[in-house]
């Protein structure tokens, strides 16, 4: 992993004696679900981000509070973040890609999804126009600028490992941490970037302003497997297991809550999305381009919550392949995610 997730997993036990934030976040795009139900903390590697919205839909479809639960949504752009603050102690559960599981345990660190929510990683390339006749594939990378979300989060770990796929040494190539949303858009159009690694609803924004073109596409299972070679389980809620040793009667309240929305997306259109979510999170797409975009990846979200049973396989063979966390180690993959909860939801 980077050498920015070693050093926040050093300052973790010195945040421990923070504790956990179970009051909203003042951070903009987060929230509560409010009441006095149990209360439990959620830091999301990205609240806007289609990739992730069972999060903050299940919160405004009720299904929190339906299940006795005060839930806190904290923003975070990328989720290797969010997971050192869980493991600091500061939030009990994070939104976040399940590559992630794999990466802790390779540092010794015992985290496991609870709820698969997207069986496709949703991720697009893009770069800027001014490139087009030079970069036509990963291959054309070395000595390029990349955007990801941040060093050491799962757009890092999937730009690291396509380089490595197309014979460009990881190391040839510049990655550079640049969010989504404007901050991205900003970099791409002034030039800081060559290509960058993002999701809906900065894909729409970016390719209407004609400034950029499509590297390569992961919104679909035919996509990924080109790309990954497999279904690769992305978005996910996973906790540390000791948290969700302890705790089961929260974390299946909360797996309640996300496979009931799973089924709501399944049967509803982007219409149906925009009208729940709140306006700032297509503001800058606009919301017929924001539905435009669901009703385009809609195939992205697990129908069921379950596990991909060949996605974890596929996965781990992406880390492993560059990740020197991983590469070489023992990784049981039985440990890094459990059905059990889903298989319960009422």
């Amino acid at each position: 992993m980077s050498k920015k997730m070693w050093i926040g997993l050093a300052a973790a036990a010195a945040l421990m004696v923070t504790g956990c934030a179970n009051n909203a976040s003042t951070t903009a795009g987060s929230g509560s679900s409010g009441g006095s139900g149990q209360a439990v903390s959620i830091m999301v590697g990205g609240l806007n981000k289609q990739i992730y919205l069972p999060f903050m839909l299940a919160e405004r479809l009720g299904y929190y509070k339906d299940q006795g639960l005060n839930v806190t949504l904290q923003d975070e752009g990328a989720g290797v973040d969010a997971t050192t603050n869980m493991i600091a102690g500061k939030v009990d559960g994070v939104g976040g890609f399940y590559d992630h599981t794999i990466a802790m345990q390779g540092l010794g660190q015992q985290v496991e999804s609870v709820v698969s929510m997207l069986t496709t990683p949703g991720e697009v390339e893009l770069c800027r126009n001014e490139v087009k006749d030079q970069v036509h594939s990963p291959a054309d990378w070395k000595g390029r600028n990349l955007g990801i979300t941040d060093i050491g989060s799962s757009t890092d770990f999937l730009t690291q490992y396509l380089a490595q796929k197309n014979g460009v040494d990881p190391a040839g190539i510049h990655r550079i941490g640049v969010q989504s949303g404007a901050t991205l858009i900003g970099a791409m159009q002034h030039g800081n970037v060559d290509c960058a690694m993002t999701t809906e609803p900065t894909v729409s924004t970016l390719l209407a302003t004609g400034s950029a073109y499509l590297l390569l596409d992961m919104r679909t299972a035919t996509g990924t497997a080109q790309q990954l070679g497999g279904e690769y389980p992305a978005t996910s809620l996973y906790m540390t297991t000791d948290y969700v040793d302890k705790h089961p009667d929260i974390v299946q309240k909360l797996v309640n809550a996300y496979v009931k929305t799973l089924s709501w997306i399944q049967q509803h259109t982007g219409a149906d999305v925009a009208n729940q979510m709140p306006a700032d999170y297509y503001a800058g797409s606009g919301k017929d381009a924001y539905a435009k975009a669901f009703d385009s990846e809609k195939g992205i979200y697990n129908p069921t919550g379950i596990m991909p049973p060949s996605g974890p396989g596929t996965d781990l063979k992406v880390l492993q392949a560059f990740n020197p966390d991983v590469k070489g180690k023992s990784i049981d993959l039985s440990r890094t995610y459990t059905d059990k909860f889903v298989q319960a939801a009422k």
